[in-house]
C-alpha cells in the first residue's frame, strides 16, 4: 500500500491517489471469503464447504472485491494521509476506484478536506481590562438578605390582600376565544408573587385581590410560547384560597449559628465578603482571558472548513441530548415541547460551534508557534486530578481518555496561560 500523489486543488482541499499492491489485495480477497464460507452454498457442496476458487469461478472473480476493499481501504487510506503529512478532519468524498483485480491491485483517487492554515495576528502583549474585584458592603448585605428568604418561613395572613412577595393558593382556569384550553387549569397552586413562574403579567394581577375573591386575569402569550397559544389573549378565571407572608429571620449572632459554622454576624460578614471577592475575581481572570482570546481569533487569518462547524456543532447538540437523558428527557420529545424542528434547534448552536472551532485553532496555531509540550509529568498530575475528582482509580482514569486527549488539554491551558502572561491590563 503506498500513495501514490498528493495534490492541493483549492484551499483546505487535496485530491490523493493510493494504491494497494496485488499481493494485498489477493489476500483481502481470501479474508473476506473466509468472512462469508459457512453461509455460502453452491450446487455439489454442502453450505460452507465451498472453496473459495469455486466460488469466484461461478459468480466471477470480482465476488469479493467489495469487501475486499473495506478490508484495505481504512489502513490505506491512512497510510496515505501520514505520507503526504495531511491533517484530515472529515471523510474522504468523491471516491473513485478505476482499478480493481487481483493482478493489478487497487488504486483508489479522492478528495479530503484538510486542517486549515492558519496565519497567526497578534498574540503577545494584548490588552485587556479588568473587571472590578472588590466585595462592597452592599454585596454582602445582599448575600445576607438571600440568606434570609432561604431561611425565611411563610405565616397565614388573613386581614389584607395579596401583596409581591407573597404565596398565594389560587385555583385558575384559562380560556382563549372564551374556549379552556389543555394544561390551563389548576388547583391549590401555590403561586409565589414576583417569581416569574407564570406568563409575564400574571403575578401582578393576582396582587391586590383578598382569599376568597374571585376575579378575572388578563394576558397575553409570548411569541416564542406553545405552538398553539403563542400571541393570544387569555382570560384566566382565578380565586384565592389562602396567602402566606415571607417572615425573615432577625439577623444577628443566633441567626449565624443557625446557618453558618459562626458564632458571631460580623464573622459570617467576613466569610460572606471573602468569597464574593474569590468569585469577583475568578469572574475577572475569565473575563480577561475571553477578551485576549477573543483578540487573538479576530487577528488570525483562516478559512475554516464548513465540516469543522458541522461537527462542533453536531457535539454540543449530542452533549445537550445527553443531559437532557440524565433528566429523563428525550430530545425529540423535548423539541416537540418547543415546537421546533431539529435545524431551527440546530441553528441556535451554531454560531457557538463556530465561535468554538476559531477558539480552538487558534490555541492549536499558538501552541504550534511557540513549540508547546505537555511533559509526563504534567500528564500524570492531570490523571491524578481527573481520578481525585471522579473518585476513580489512576488506571481508569488511563483508560477511559487517550493520553493524547490530555496531552492536547494540557498544551491548550499552557497557550491560555501564554497568551495571558504576556498581556497587560488596559
Amino acid at each position: 500500500m503506498a500513495l501514490k500523489s498528493s495534490n492541493k486543488i483549492d484551499t483546505n482541499t487535496y485530491e490523493i491517489e493510493v494504491t494497494v499492491d496485488s499481493a494485498t489485495f489477493t489476500e483481502a480477497c481470501k479474508s473476506a471469503y473466509m468472512k462469508q464460507r459457512k453461509s455460502i452454498q453452491l450446487p455439489g457442496f454442502r453450505k460452507g464447504k465451498a472453496t473459495q476458487g469455486m466460488v469466484e469461478k461461478v459468480y466471477g472473480e470480482g465476488v469479493f472485491f467489495e469487501d475486499a476493499l473495506e478490508i484495505v481501504y481504512p489502513q490505506a487510506v491512512q497510510q496515505a494521509f501520514d505520507e503526504a503529512g495531511l491533517n484530515v478532519v472529515d471523510q474522504p468524498y468523491d471516491l473513485d476506484v478505476p482499478v480493481m483485480s487481483k493482478a493489478e491491485g487497487v488504486e483508489m483517487k479522492m478528495k479530503v478536506t484538510t486542517y486549515p492554515e492558519v496565519k497567526l495576528g497578534k498574540y503577545k502583549g494584548l490588552k485587556a481590562t479588568m473587571m472590578d474585584t472588590e466585595a462592597t458592603d452592599e454585596n454582602v448585605a445582599e448575600e445576607l438578605k438571600n440568606m434570609q428568604d432561604r431561611n425565611s418561613r411563610l405565616i397565614i395572613v388573613e386581614d389584607r390582600a395579596a401583596e409581591m412577595g407573597d404565596t398565594a393558593e389560587i385555583d385558575f382556569e384559562g380560556f382563549v376565544d372564551g374556549v379552556a384550553f389543555d394544561g390551563g387549569k389548576g388547583e391549590n397552586y401555590p403561586l409565589e408573587l414576583g417569581s416569574n413562574s407564570f406568563i409575564p403579567g400574571f403575578e401582578e394581577q393576582v396582587a391586590g385581590h383578598k382569599v376568597d375573591e374571585e376575579f378575572d386575569v388578563n394576558v397575553t402569550f409570548p411569541e416564542e410560547y406553545e405552538p398553539s397559544l403563542a400571541g393570544k389573549d387569555a382570560v384566566f378565571k382565578c380565586k384565592i384560597h389562602e396567602i402566606k407572608a415571607k417572615e425573615l429571620p432577625v439577623l444577628d449572632d443566633e441567626f449565624a449559628k443557625d446557618v453558618s459554622e459562626f458564632d458571631t454576624l460580623d464573622e459570617l460578614k467576613e466569610d460572606i465578603k471573602k468569597q464574593i471577592a474569590d468569585k469577583k475575581q475568578k469572574d475577572a481572570d475569565i473575563d480577561f482571558e475571553n477578551q485576549l482570546i477573543d483578540q487573538v481569533v479576530e487577528g488570525m487569518e483562516v478559512e475554516v472548513p464548513e465540516c469543522m462547524n458541522t461537527q462542533k456543532c453536531d457535539e454540543m447538540i449530542q452533549d445537550y441530548s445527553y443531559r437532557l437523558q440524565m433528566q429523563g428527557i428525550d430530545l425529540n420529545m423535548y423539541l416537540q415541547y418547543l415546537g421546533q424542528t431539529m435545524e431551527q434547534f440546530r441553528e441556535q448552536f451554531l454560531e457557538g460551534a463556530k465561535k468554538q472551532v476559531l477558539v480552538s485553532i487558534a490555541l492549536d496555531a499558538i501552541v504550534k508557534a511557540e513549540k508547546i509540550e505537555a511533559s509526563d509529568e504534567e500528564i500524570d498530575a492531570e490523571v491524578a486530578k481527573l481520578a481525585e475528582q471522579y473518585n476513580m482509580e489512576a488506571d481508569q482514569i488511563k483508560a477511559a481518555v487517550p493520553a493524547s486527549q490530555l496531552s492536547k488539554d494540557i498544551v491548550t491551558k499552557k497557550a491560555i496561560d501564554f497568551v495571558v502572561e504576556n498581556a497587560k491590563k488596559a
